[in-house]
């Protein structure tokens, strides 16, 4: 790392702000588009930026320490803008994180980016002389240490030059013990204890998918820097803001502190009253992340914000950024000739869906007030026109109808009527009447994730468990569904996972390595079959559904409710194709496709013949099962696979005990 923190120091010491300034933006341009410190992840993102990583370390460590000081020192607007780019590129590294999680530090940032207006308690009692000596006698004193250990790891590498392996684990070691070392020097002399107290918690975090980098900065950051006029307050709070979501990603100590400081409650009144704003301004995409990470990472923020009616403000928020003009009370108006969603609107959109799904994802078996339900159905029109419009790209439509499917999945389902409520249009899909589009959206999103096979289990379960308990609420929506899923059989010349066709794909999934996957791909076909048995095998082949009979305890055939579904289905029969009536009989019930003729491997034989091998056959089957080689099963009267020995009292029949069977030999006497 070759930024000179020392002479950033002196310039700020003696109140060169254009030197400070003119650094910072070289250390800006230079690390922009790194994203970790560590020297494994530089490595594997062949970025070429660090010398030596300890040194590196303690470095980045003491440049937190001193911008933070800085920034509250009230510096000029284009000045404290750099300092906090410099700011968010550090607070990317977990290891820097102990200067920007104390308390002052956050409510600095917080202030910044608008959301306190609390005074800040001082952390640092030393004069600003005392504690820029003290950084600059710790970087000393680190670089002293580093030398130091520099000479003693070649002295060792010289003296075992002969073995690689050996001088490999020998700069191990040192790196390790030197890094130990000097994280302890760091600590910047008389701050040291406090600092580390308050930063006890700050380098855990936990694990949340990495977002894509913000498309919509389409030019060079540092290009930005110097091109760019006086940034005014709204681009300070935007660099605050990115810092505090990483922090905040990064850091459980900062999720706590962000907790128990109330900087959420400034959050939400900062999003509410932008709500009523004609134009949202830049900021906003930004306040929707850092709520979305600290909801999802901090559950008692989560059940806050909705107690404290954040759905409300969340939904007024997604109608301004859809436009959303009103038909009726429940209808938006879908303008076919409307423009797309622009890129913008489209990713506060998404972050909006995703602080939804966080606060209400706990709702959806929970029987709603009528209030409640009321203000669900108002977010599932909204919802509705999210899957029927589209985005500038064709990747934000899908992220888009992604995002809107979870949280319609988190929902009361009784308040998903409304996505079928829209009265039909001449070209719109239907069935029996009722307006299919936004079910024909979802089944098209269905098809393409299937065809993606990516990720089956994230980006695939959602929409199969939607379309299921849509399935089982809505009479139309079966119908619709099955006519595209399952339509009448007509070639059984094949397996039906054999092909292409979406009903295939489903049935592979039936028997997928992933539990969930495939419980949520036969509990869909399932339901299309009326959760009918008979059905349900004619379409799959009894192999395929196998798991999900053998789990519910459908294993006899018979129709046995579970106790999540409480459905009742119409008794309307699946009638038969003439295709598939003139070779019914000649289907494998395993397979479910009609096989090729076997021959008779009996022919020819005596009815003595014949029973002699069926003994036989039994005989061996009960070694078997003695020696505890195979376990014979039955399906009882629930329909369960038990242990034959637990459905009757008596074992199959046995062969009789002979006196060659004492021996340890199989005898072929006849049975009692």
């Amino acid at each position: 790392m070759n930024v000179d923190v020392e002479g950033i120091i002196q310039c700020i010491k003696h109140g060169d702000e254009n030197g400070v300034q003119t650094q910072l933006q070289e250390f800006n341009k230079e690390y922009a588009q790194c994203f970790f410190f560590d020297a494994e992840e530089s490595e594997r993102r062949k970025v070429s930026w660090l010398i030596d990583e300890d040194r590196g370390l303690v470095l980045r460590q003491n440049l937190a320490l001193v911008l933070v000081r800085f920034i509250r020192t009230g510096v000029r607007s284009r000045l404290l803008r750099v300092s906090l780019r410099s700011l968010r590129i550090l607070s990317r590294d977990k290891k820097v994180l102990g200067p920007l999680v104390t308390d002052c530090a956050l409510l600095t940032l917080a202030k910044l980016a608008g959301l306190t207006t609390s005074d800040i308690p001082d952390d640092a009692n030393d004069p600003d002389s005392d504690f820029y000596d003290n950084i600059v006698a710790s970087l000393a004193e680190a670089k002293a240490l580093q030398t130091c250990a520099d000479e003693d790891e070649s002295e060792a590498i010289d003296q075992n030059e002969g073995s690689s392996a050996f001088d490999d684990d020998a700069k191990s070691d040192v790196s390790q013990t030197n890094s130990g070392d000097q994280d302890s020097i760091s600590w910047f002399g008389s701050h040291r204890t406090g600092i580390n107290e308050m930063h006890r918690g700050g380098v855990h975090h936990k694990v949340l998918e990495r977002g894509r980098k913000d498309r919509r900065e389409s030019k060079m950051e540092w290009e930005e820097e110097e091109n760019e006029g006086d940034p005014g307050e709204e681009a300070q709070r935007k660099e605050a803001m990115k810092v505090l979501c990483n922090m905040v990603y990064n850091s459980t100590w900062a999720q706590e502190r962000f907790s128990a400081l109330r900087i959420m409650c400034g959050l939400t009144e900062r999003l509410s009253s932008s709500v009523s704003c004609s134009s949202p301004s830049s900021v906003q995409f930004y306040e929707l992340r850092l709520m979305f990470l600290i909801t999802a990472l901090r559950p008692e923020l989560s059940t806050q914000l909705q107690q404290e009616g954040g759905v409300s403000i969340l939904t007024a928020a997604l109608e301004s950024c859809l436009e959303v003009q009103w038909k009726d009370q429940y209808e938006c108006v879908l303008n076919p000739s409307a423009p797309p969603i622009s890129l913008e609107a489209s990713q506060r959109v998404s972050e909006i869906l995703k602080i939804l799904f966080t606060i209400t994802y706990s709702t959806h078996r929970q029987e709603p007030t009528e209030d409640n339900a009321a203000l669900y159905r108002h977010l599932v029109a909204i919802l509705r026109l999210c899957l029927m419009r589209k985005s500038v790209l064709a990747d934000d439509t899908d992220e888009l109808q992604g995002h809107t499917i979870n949280l319609l999945s988190a929902l009361p389902l009784q308040c998903l009527d409304v996505l079928l409520m829209v009265p039909p249009e001449p070209d719109s899909e239907q069935c029996e009447g009722v307006n299919m589009d936004c079910v024909h959206n979802l089944l098209m999103f269905m098809e393409r994730r299937l065809e993606s096979g990516d990720k089956l289990k994230e980006k695939l379960t959602p929409i199969l468990n939607l379309l299921t308990e849509s399935c089982r609420a809505h009479r139309e929506t079966r119908h619709y569904i099955r006519k595209h899923v399952l339509p009448p059989l007509r070639d059984v010349s094949h397996r039906p996972e054999e092909g292409s066709t979406l009903k295939s794909r489903l049935i592979r999934l039936m028997t997928h390595l992933d539990t969930d996957v495939k419980h949520c791909a036969a509990d869909l076909i399932f339901v299309l079959c009326k959760e009918n048995v008979r059905r349900f095998v004619k379409y799959t082949g009894y192999g395929n559904a196998a798991g999900l009979l053998a789990t519910r305890g459908l294993l006899g055939g018979q129709r046995i409710r579970s106790s999540s579904s409480d459905t009742q289905y119409s008794s309307d029969s699946d009638s038969d194709t003439e295709e598939y009536r003139q070779v019914k009989d000649r289907i494998n019930p395993v397979t479910g496709r009609v096989e090729a003729q076997q021959p008779d491997p009996m022919e020819g034989m005596t009815e003595e013949e014949k029973e002699e091998e069926a003994k036989r056959l039994i005989m061996l089957f009960n070694k078997l099962s003695r020696d505890n080689i195979i376990q014979p099963m039955g399906v009882n009267a629930e329909g369960k696979l038990v242990p034959m020995s637990g459905l009757t009292g008596n074992s199959l029949t046995e062969e009789p005990k002979s006196e060659s069977d004492n021996d340890g030999e199989a005898g072929e006497g006849e049975n009692n």
